[in-house]
């Protein structure tokens, strides 16, 4: 299993989406806050974003990609002193601008614009652990992969054609993977803690591979700390500095984020899944999950089904 795959599926709340629009200045659009996460991307021209929580605008260039994985509510505009124009998002998944944009002959900015409906009541730490504003500046030669994606994507919006309906959503999750390896990357130049100086590090990186892959194993520090070739104390240090928590809490932790997630997902019986969650008995599996989230696993079921 992949850990930045399965945190991505850990907190996904349904389909993303996302919107091309060309806009002559002035203008401005304002974004409201959200529980997922949001993209943009300069394809033509320039702008300025408008964080929302007061620190300073940031310059965008053509290529630049700005990633809001906290959901916070911001704005784009052609000037920091235009007025913004809400947009919001209708719950088919569609984009609106709702009210008139001034009208201009303005420099022309093209913006790919997304967003991401992510779940928070578990949220995986990985992505937790990311600034509230990610920005990947465009330099040449760099998150080749992220590129792309980006052209992929913008393509598709731009000339739509048979089977659009169903390659957007793969390209943007395609497009969310790239955003968060290229920021994970950035961030483990020399970074000495965190999730990605554990991603890097092969040692901690094996441990939560296996943990990922083998989730229903009974795991001990010392097997762990073999397969990552380290002893015991040594892999334990190691573990606890770059993720933040023992490696047998965050071994936990996931079992009981699986179990949440195969409650919600699947009709199998507690047995079947306190067996792949590594617990013996469904009676100390219950238990586990009541203490974890605060109700038993048949209630939760109930209250996580699908509406029909």
């Amino acid at each position: 299993m992949d850990v930045l795959s399965d945190a991505i599926t850990a907190m996904r709340a349904g389909r993303p989406e996302s919107f091309l629009t060309a806009v002559s200045a002035p203008w401005g659009l304002r974004f409201a806050a959200s529980d997922g996460a949001g993209f943009h991307i300069v394809l033509q021209g320039s702008c300025w974003l408008l964080p929302g929580d007061g620190s300073a605008p940031v310059r965008l260039g053509p290529g630049d990609v700005v990633f809001r994985p906290d959901g916070r509510g911001h704005g784009i505009a052609d000037d920091p002193a235009t007025p913004l124009t809400d947009v919001v998002q209708e719950p088919d998944g569609s984009w609106i601008i709702r009210g008139e944009l001034p009208r201009d002959t303005g420099p022309t900015t093209v913006v790919l614009c997304g967003a991401y409906r992510l779940s928070r009541t578990r949220a995986h730490p990985l992505l937790t652990a990311l600034p509230g504003l990610v920005h990947l500046p465009a330099r040449i030669g760099a998150h080749r992969e992220l590129r792309a994606a980006v052209d992929l994507l913008g393509g598709e919006l731009e000339r739509p054609g048979p089977g659009t309906d169903a390659v957007v959503p793969s390209l943007l999750d395609t497009l969310l993977l790239y955003i968060l390896r290229a920021c994970l990357h950035d961030q483990a130049v020399g970074a000495a803690t965190g999730w990605a100086a554990a991603l890097a590090d092969p040692a901690v990186a094996s441990a939560l591979h296996v943990i990922h892959d083998q989730p229903a194993h009974p795991w001990t520090v010392e097997q762990l700390g073999a397969r990552a070739g380290l002893s015991r104390a040594a892999f334990a240090r190691r573990f606890s500095t770059t993720v933040g928590q023992p490696s047998l809490t965050y071994l936990t932790w996931w079992r009981m984020t699986l179990a949440g997630r195969l409650l919600a997902a699947t009709e199998a019986p507690l047995r079947t899944i306190a067996q792949q969650c590594g617990y013996a008995s469904e009676f100390t599996f219950v238990r586990a999950f009541t203490r974890e989230y605060g109700t038993p696993p048949g209630r939760y079921r109930k209250a996580t089904a699908p509406r029909v």
